[in-house]
């Protein structure tokens, strides 16, 4: 029989079909992109690879990603691709790239908007980001052909008020031309292959001027007309950031609202389960059967465990939430190091903390988890009021000679919360519930130098399989894969099936897992971010084609731009 010289051949796997069924041993043939056959395969291939027993599982789907600005500069994708996800979805809450006015003044507060809200590096922001775009189509356009993995884009609120309204998107009430105007612009952009609509109500997503940011000015009229635009399109949905943690009527109505006027799923970020506190997490639940009852679809989502947040003074993301602290954190590098230093800046900032976030009201609780000077690693795992009684200081001053020390660099977290039984008990009950809860969340590509939750599905499998067994292998990939593709309407992806595009996640069960949780200095400008390798994800392969072996780079680029219509179908607006 004719072998095509793209075909490959994985022999001797243990076979995840994504379905939540058991596995079963089996070979899978890939020609053309797209799976052949799926067993006892006896067709030879131009490659073929012994998995001696590790399983091949569908390429894993992130549908809250936000490498909207990474795609421009990374093909990769990292670290997202080196944990095994082959389709990553961005474009959420309301933060996007596309479509732009074209006047600079708007796309300087797009990208200072995305540093302070989404924690991304102004500098890598500014270095990488030089639009050859206007419309939404034209920025996927530009992404196309050039990624490893699979992206899709939903059509932000913020970037489509900023491209209307200008410095009136922030402060200020739409008109009613100025709705209109959106509403065409989000159809075009629609047309073009967004994804749908995002926005957030969030009172936590300010700008760098400290105000609410674009879609937070928006009356309900403005969200109830843009989301009756979504409801022209087929395989789209709606994203949104409610506007608390303890849901009421005030947070239900508004996600109701629109998934009624589009007819179109809402799926909202994220569920906050806490042992502790399991009245929030009761509450949050409620807004699927609440849209239920109206004819609605509403459903949240959940991530695979508590992500442990990473503080440092140099780029001092939620420390600039501190009361009087913004300031400060907003100094010049060399300026913010002087600051640091006078006592009396100090003494200002220690005493501020006591009435801002609670994580910082006892400095000496908080854990050292990265030093960067040889002599300082003894620190690592341990806490600052360790620290401070070894150096004879007040635990806040003794925190900050030792990030003046290192350059500011200095990785510090808040004690964790969350990682108790019965929050993981809590967790395992959301994962169950397909009908209320989607794992996500990871928000990749964003709080880079903040957050671990980009390790989602290794995390997944490594802790919430095999550590904890709260949840059986077959149905954890089913949650990474088949899943998410059903619920948000992903032709050809999350199975492993003949005809299902060729995206495949190969990994040992007995060892995947995140590796430890590193700061590099690899993004444009010499940007920070945390970074974990994934031990266990063997290959990952996108379209046909291995994108990474052990971790490795191929250099392959098969990823495909996801086009609403084209690649997606429509998913039911009723529950």
């Amino acid at each position: 029989m004719h072998t095509r010289d793209d075909s490959l051949a994985l022999r001797n796997a243990f076979i995840i079909d994504g379905s939540g069924s058991p596995g079963f041993h089996g070979d899978i043939l890939v020609s053309d992109g797209r799976i052949v056959a799926v067993g006892d395969v006896g067709q030879a291939a131009a490659r073929e690879i012994d998995l001696e027993g590790a399983a091949a599982a569908p390429g894993f789907i992130d549908v809250h990603t936000h490498y909207d600005a990474q795609a421009l500069w990374d093909p990769l994708l990292t670290p997202s691709s080196v944990h095994g996800i082959t389709t990553a979805l961005g474009g959420n809450c309301g933060f996007t790239l596309a479509p732009l006015s074209g006047r600079a003044e708007d796309l300087d507060y797009l990208l200072r908007m995305l540093a302070k809200v989404e924690g991304m590096s102004l500098e890598a922001l500014r270095e990488s980001v030089v639009p050859t775009w206007r419309r939404f189509g034209e920025y996927l356009d530009k992404l196309e052909g050039k990624l490893a993995i699979n992206a899709g884009y939903l059509v932000g609120h913020s970037a489509l008020r900023v491209a209307v309204m200008g410095s009136r998107a922030v402060g200020e009430a739409a008109s009613a031309d100025e709705i209109t105007a959106m509403q065409g612009l989000l159809r075009a952009s629609l047309a073009e292959g967004g994804l749908g609509f995002s926005t957030t109500i969030s009172p936590g997503h300010k700008d760098m001027e400290g105000q609410p940011v674009p879609s937070r000015w928006a009356e309900r009229e403005e969200l109830t007309a843009l989301a009756k635009v979504v409801g022209e399109f087929p395989g789209v949905w709606l994203e949104m950031v409610p506007g608390s943690i303890n849901f009421t009527d005030r947070d239900y109505e508004p996600m109701t609202e629109m998934a009624l006027a589009a007819g179109r799923p809402l799926n909202w970020n994220v569920y906050i389960i806490s042992g502790a506190a399991p009245e929030g997490f009761a509450s949050q639940l409620r807004a699927t059967d609440h849209a239920r009852a109206r004819g609605a679809s509403v459903f949240g989502l959940v991530q695979a465990g508590p992500s442990k947040l990473r503080v440092n003074f140099r780029t001092g993301m939620l420390l600039d939430s501190l009361p009087g602290w913004a300031e400060i954190i907003g100094l010049p590098h060399a300026e913010k190091l002087k600051a640091l230093a006078d006592p009396e800046v100090r003494q200002r900032l220690a005493g501020a903390s006591s009435g801002g976030n609670w994580m910082f009201r006892d400095w000496g609780l908080l854990t050292l988890e990265e030093t960067f000077l040889p002599g300082n690693k003894e620190w690592e795992g341990r806490t600052v009021g360790e620290l401070a009684r070894a150096k004879d200081k007040h635990p806040f001053s003794a925190l900050v000679d030792l990030a003046i020390e290192e350059d500011l660099r200095t990785g510090f977290a808040p004690p964790p919360a969350g990682l108790d039984d019965k929050s993981w008990e809590l967790r395992a009950q959301a994962w169950r519930d397909e009908e209320r809860c989607v794992l996500g969340g990871s928000d990749a590509g964003a709080h880079l130098d903040m957050s671990d939750a980009f390790t989602l599905p290794t995390r997944l499998l490594g802790e919430g399989v095999r550590e904890r067994n709260l949840i059986g292998l077959e149905a954890a990939v089913r949650l990474l894969t088949s899943a998410p593709a059903e619920r948000f309407g992903l032709r050809d992806r999350g199975r492993l099936v003949a005809g299902m595009n060729a995206d495949i996640v190969v990994f040992d069960p007995a060892r995947v897992g995140v590796g430890p949780i590193t700061t590099r200095f690899d993004l444009p400008a010499g940007g920070m971010r945390l970074y974990a390798d994934a031990p266990g994800v063997l290959k990952v392969i996108v379209n046909g084609e291995v994108i990474l072996e052990d971790g490795e780079a191929t250099g392959a680029r098969p990823g495909r731009i996801l086009r609403s219509g084209r690649d997606t179908y429509s998913v039911g607006g009723a529950a």
